[in-house]
């Protein structure tokens, strides 16, 4: 049951939720089609990620930023810049935050605000966040309740980068539960570290452990996870075109979206795993795939998925 689970968790990161397959952009302006032979000329924006049935992810923009992304059961991103670097992330929608591959029926609302620090890296996410769940029906039969309030977090992501190559080395967050009432305290922690083979995420390992001692103990951890990365081709990933704070955001806005890390990565891994290192340590999930590209260079299918661009 375990390494089906992990099974699951892995291959979520490629799955799909809703339906929609429309060849035009929100402005009626044709995108570069799935059969075009030609590829799409001169400056692009990444528009769509879809399946052959399901739209995972559809990008819009003001000029040449990204400023809403629509996701799985219409949820919406809205971002926001000061100058040309994003200051805010507002998210309103459904999450798999179990890892499982299937939307929770929680609905989940948060903000997120950017510092940045010398020579303009992110160095800091700060994050309120508020999840609703649906009261149960009061007999069977009849429809559930509204959704109502079931917690409130806050949350402190601190990036640490490699001195050497300014890099991103790791990711340290700190969550609590927000009651109104009593004094806030971080009660969770992980330590997210990634390792690179040239510019491409290679590893990526995982802990994540309580905080106990009023905020100031860090327990061991309770799970620990690796993503591995193989494989990379020298073509051009479709996450070069959004922004790397977009990027983070996505990657923590679960505890399982680091699966996804190869997005902060310029080219596109054949294969990609799993692995618990919580003993006894059992044997890599993996998954691996062939690429479609264009004559471009930038590529359009990997695991299952279409990467529709626009012109810009």
């Amino acid at each position: 049951m375990k390494r089906l689970f992990y099974f699951i968790l892995l291959i979520a990161g490629f799955s799909s939720i809703h339906s929609c397959k429309d060849m035009l952009d929100e402005n009626g302006d044709p995108l570069l089609d799935l059969n075009n032979t030609e590829g799409l000329k001169g400056p692009r924006a990444l528009y769509r990620e879809i399946t052959d049935k399901d739209t995972l992810a559809e990008y819009h923009y003001s000029g040449l930023l990204a400023t809403k992304v629509i996701t799985d059961s219409a949820s919406i991103t809205d971002i926001a810049y000061s100058g040309d670097k994003v200051s805010q992330v507002v998210f309103n929608g459904f999450l798999d935050l179990d890892g499982n591959g299937k939307l929770d029926k929680d609905s989940v609302s948060y903000t997120q605000l950017f510092s940045y620090g010398p020579n303009d890296k992110l160095e800091k996410i700060s994050e309120n966040r508020t999840v609703f769940r649906r009261t149960p029906p009061v007999l069977p039969g009849t429809p559930p309740g509204p959704q109502t309030l079931f917690k409130k977090t806050k949350t402190l992501y601190e990036l640490v980068y490699n001195g050497s190559t300014a890099k991103l080395d790791s990711i340290k967050m700190r969550s609590g539960t927000d009651v109104s009432g009593t004094n806030f305290v971080y009660n969770k922690y992980s330590r997210t570290g990634y390792t690179y083979l040239g510019d491409n995420v290679s590893r990526v390992v995982k802990h994540n452990g309580n905080i106990t001692g009023n905020g100031s103990v860090f327990e061991r951890p309770i799970t620990r996870l690796a993503y591995d990365f193989f494989d990379y081709d020298t073509e051009i990933s479709p996450f070069t075109l959004i922004p790397v704070a977009y990027k983070i955001s996505r990657l923590v806005s679960t505890d399982f979206n680091e699966r996804e890390s190869h997005i902060l990565s310029p080219n596109n891994p054949k294969k990609v795993s799993l692995t618990d290192l919580i003993p006894p340590i059992p044997s890599p999930i993996t998954r691996t795939t062939n690429y479609n590209y264009d004559p471009q260079t930038y590529m359009t299918k990997g695991f299952g998925i279409n990467y529709i661009y626009k012109p810009f």
